[in-house]
């Protein structure tokens, strides 16, 4: 949800706090209104976690060689293994469009309620709902950005190279896995 936060009112405010706490009148001040976007975070519906297994845990591992994501705790123990499907094509990620997941270290930035996204996979059948499945787990990737994990609407994938880039999860892996994540993780993605 976005928001409009006016600077008028913020203004008003500084004027009157050092009206208050001044002596001397405050000098005539020109007031511009200018309108500036603040993000404000959704609540995303996520169950609770595990709180033992969530504090325990370190990391999330990708092997796309291996068709695998890997949640490690602290120890570097695995918790939880799950398959995937990964970018059409073999290699690092160079740029937009070129169906390559992105190979690296990387942090979780955010976790999205996708239920009711849309998608066109250019396949001649459309938008499709569902396309991502219950959630979007957006990747901090810098250079590129819409990588993330997420789930399917076409489980059949999983185990493949079906994606435009991002990790895909069949959709009960992926609510399993984010009962355990959260904001800041580390993703690690070895390269093929």
């Amino acid at each position: 949800m976005k928001q409009t936060l006016s600077l008028l009112s913020f203004a008003a405010c500084l004027l009157l706090l050092g009206a208050c706490s001044s002596q001397r009148q405050p000098a005539a001040v020109r007031v511009v209104e200018v309108p500036v976007r603040v993000e404000v975070p959704v609540e995303v519906p996520i169950e609770k976690p595990h709180s033992s297994l969530q504090r325990q845990t370190g990391m999330i591992l990708i092997s796309k060689r291996e068709m695998r994501l890997t949640l490690l705790d602290s120890l570097q123990n695995p918790q939880l293994v799950l398959p995937i499907a990964c970018g059409k094509n073999y290699g690092q990620k160079e740029m937009e469009g070129d169906m390559k997941t992105p190979e690296g270290d990387f942090l979780i930035r955010e976790i999205d309620d996708s239920s009711a996204w849309k998608h066109d996979f250019k396949d001649g059948l459309g938008m499709i709902e569902g396309a991502y499945g219950p959630y979007f787990i957006r990747l901090l990737t810098p250079p590129h950005t819409g990588i993330g994990i997420h789930g399917t609407h076409l489980p059949t994938s999983i185990g493949s190279r079906a994606t435009e880039g991002c990790i895909r999860l069949a959709n009960d892996d992926l609510r399993e896995l984010v009962r355990y994540i959260y904001v800041g993780m580390p993703v690690r993605i070895l390269a093929d």
